[in-house]
């Protein structure tokens, strides 16, 4: 049975007008805001500087640019050294305790529906991620936030209250984190948002990776667990590319697959809970529990 619905916070999202005007009053640069991207749950906004140069507006609460620098803007260099199409850093401006990142604006819009050609080009990018940081170990990992809760996403207290099905899955996910641990080693780029909505195409050809907020250094697995979860709620895909995916999901060991998937389970059903519908948390459930059993 589900519980009296509690006040929970939702995220907050991108001002871009306060954030415009806060980075003018701090560096003297001035950007108008021309509006959205589309998709995206904090946001992110085209901005035009007096020049006519467009650029995409970002920001990330309870951050310091030099953390910023040494952990996701580093993950993305790294790769562009590549020539990965990852968004180049324009600026990154401190604003109290939050930090606004304007980056170069790639060409595409975001993948509306991933088809199997889209397919296997995003998997050609995520294969780039594997080993992509050997050498770069004052690069961090980051928390999968499998026993405690984490900063404003992942958090255990609304599905622990929500119902006993969603309290059961929290209790699932600690279950995991106790037996591999809160985090998963490696070398490989972990983009951390590895959804369709993040990745952009023109003309069916792949263009570029966005939204590097959360990157870090890992195992990429889970870039692969964020794109099965990243499809679902895809009702057109191709079965083909839910069974692709699966099928490299199957190859992944316990000790990356379960932590991975535990993550997106408890991140999607705490999201679900505090942003989205009770239909679409039902969803978000059945696709947890698929591989959380055992």
């Amino acid at each position: 049975m589900t519980t009296s619905p509690a006040p929970w916070n939702r995220a907050e999202r991108l001002d871009p007008t306060r954030i415009t005007a806060a980075v003018h009053a701090a560096t003297g640069v001035r950007y108008v805001v021309e509006g959205p991207c589309p998709g995206g749950e904090v946001g992110a906004a085209y901005v035009r500087r007096d020049d006519g140069h467009r650029s995409v507006l970002t920001w990330r609460p309870g951050i310091a640019p030099a953390e910023m620098q040494a952990g996701p803007l580093a993950v993305t260099e790294a790769l562009r050294e590549t020539g990965y199409p990852a968004p180049a850093t324009e600026l990154a401006v401190q604003l109290g305790d939050d930090v606004a990142v304007v980056q170069e604006l790639l060409p595409g819009s975001k993948i509306d529906l991933l088809t199997p050609e889209l397919l296997e080009q995003v998997l050609a990018l995520r294969a780039r991620h594997v080993g992509a940081l050997e050498g770069r170990a004052t690069i961090p990992g980051r928390p999968l936030y499998l026993l405690s809760s984490g900063p404003g996403y992942c958090l255990h207290e609304p599905p622990l209250a929500h119902s006993t099905r969603t309290a059961a899955l929290v209790r699932r996910v600690r279950a995991i984190g106790e037996e591999y641990g809160d985090e998963l080693p490696g070398t490989d780029a972990v983009h951390g948002d590895f959804h369709p909505g993040n990745i952009l195409q023109a003309d069916g050809l792949v263009t570029g990776v966005v939204d590097w907020d959360g990157a870090s250094r890992g195992d990429a697995g889970l870039d692969l667990v964020n794109l099965r979860f990243g499809v679902h709620p895809q009702k057109d895909v191709d079965p083909a590319v839910v069974h692709r995916i699966d099928a490299l999901l199957d190859g992944l060991t316990p000790s990356v697959l379960r932590p991975a998937w535990a993550h997106l389970s408890l991140r999607m059903a705490d999201w679900a809970i505090r942003h989205f519908p009770e239909a679409e948390l039902t969803g978000w459930l059945e696709l947890a529990e698929s591989r959380l059993s055992g």
